[in-house]
């Protein structure tokens, strides 16, 4: 048995840890990672937000080593009001929000997006191309996953980044008197809180009204079990103090204004220095795109050189994470 376990074959490296291995060993002292997206500050050091640094430190003093539950319970939403007819501002070309999968889905497939930023291209869908997504998925009856794990950085607006959860609830299961199949939310807590070591997140399952809870509640239960049993408590319990306490709750919406402008910033910074050294073309996108990755567009040849001339660490397909770039290195 012991000499079967010696042979097994290596498996192949995830090319995001790989990298981030490789960044790890370079001894230049002006080396970049802009592989993962944990925010930092103008310093370069990792940033903790004052909203979980307040409640973190409140949190320790209670502290007990109780399972966390494998827990579901039932969100009742309202009866159906307006969505608000205001649009974000948009970042989009018709080259970047076309979209790809309306004429490969099959009916009853499930199909995944990203619910108000898009990892990597950094672009966001405008109130229209929303509104084409929902036709198709009503055509076709998919079934909808949001991936929302950028809420607060995309725009600096919290309730805004969720403006696409609650039209597809609206408009899915409050409008049409229970004929969809129901969404889920996978809601990410790593990225907005911070808490990027924790995986702390969330999945909603919204079904029809008069839709029974029991088995869908039973089957979430079983697979969270299988999966992991009990989830870590104490940073959960971070993010339920500072959703549960009003000035908490405010001072994070401030916390994720402060990181999304800090972007912008940089994206402000970074285009202005490649136009200065005349670096050859267009990097406009580089500003139009939101949140806190950009794509760049750079092939992966263009990308090694990168990492063998300026020790800069990026994906080779030319994502940049701007959490590692700040006005002073963004050049």
């Amino acid at each position: 048995m012991a000499r079967q376990y010696l042979n097994l074959p290596a498996a192949p490296p995830d090319p995001a840890f790989d990298l981030m291995a490789k960044y790890d060993a370079d001894p230049h002292p002006n080396k970049v990672s802009l592989i993962a997206g944990a925010y930092r500050d103008e310093n370069g050091w990792p940033w903790v937000l004052p909203s979980v640094k307040q409640v973190r430190h409140a949190n320790s003093r209670h502290q007990s080593t109780i399972y966390s539950p494998t827990n579901t319970n039932p969100i009742p939403f309202p009866r159906p009001s307006p969505v608000s007819p205001t649009p974000r501002t948009t970042n989009t070309s018709p080259s970047q929000a076309h979209l790809p999968f309306s004429s490969t889905r099959e009916p009853n497939d499930v199909i995944v997006l990203q619910a108000c930023v898009y990892n990597p291209t950094g672009v966001a869908l405008t109130h229209t191309r929303w509104a084409e997504v929902l036709e198709l998925v009503r055509r076709k009856r998919l079934f909808v996953v949001l991936d929302s794990a950028y809420q607060g950085f995309a725009t600096g607006d919290v309730d805004g980044d969720a403006w696409a959860v609650r039209y597809f609830v609206e408009e899915l299961l409050l409008s049409t008197e229970g004929q969809h199949l129901g969404l889920c939310v996978a809601q990410s807590f790593s990225k907005d809180f911070g808490l990027y070591g924790e995986r702390v997140g969330a999945l909603h399952l919204a079904v029809p009204w008069g839709f029974g809870l029991e088995s869908p509640r039973s089957q979430l239960v079983g697979l969270a079990r299988a999966e992991y049993s009990n989830p870590p408590r104490f940073r959960a319990m971070n993010a339920e103090t500072v959703f549960g306490d009003r000035e908490l709750r405010a001072q994070w919406e401030r916390d994720s204004r402060t990181v999304s402008d800090s972007f912008g910033k940089v994206r402000r910074a970074l285009r202005e220095r490649l136009v200065h050294n005349g670096t050859p073309g267009d990097w406009s996108h580089t500003e139009r795109q939101i949140g806190m990755f950009s794509y760049t567009g750079l092939d992966s040849e263009q990308v090694a050189w990168l990492q063998e001339e300026y020790h800069s660490y990026l994906l080779p397909s030319g994502r940049v994470s701007l959490c590692g770039l700040n006005e002073a290195n963004a050049g």
